[in-house]
């Protein structure tokens, strides 16, 4: 999962160095937290947070092949 997020991330921004995700667990919740630089946040997050949305749709999707709950945080 944490691979996918990166990947996705990515291919959206500009400073592809500034990218970092990390993750950590709570109560069976998979927690991704996504870093990006501070020009970039608009990219991941898009027109009224479509990008945003679509990717954690695309995440959710993955998890439910394995059985998780995925949450994923944008942070700055």
């Amino acid at each position: 999962m944490k691979e996918l997020v990166e990947t996705l991330a990515k291919a959206l921004v500009d400073d592809v160095e500034e990218v970092k995700v990390t993750s950590r667990e709570e109560n069976d919740v998979l927690i991704l937290e996504l870093h990006v630089a501070s020009p970039d946040m608009g990219k991941i997050i898009g027109k009224q947070g479509r990008i945003a949305r679509a990717i954690r749709t695309v995440v959710r999707a993955a998890a439910v092949r394995k059985d998780k709950k995925v949450i994923v945080d944008i942070v700055q």
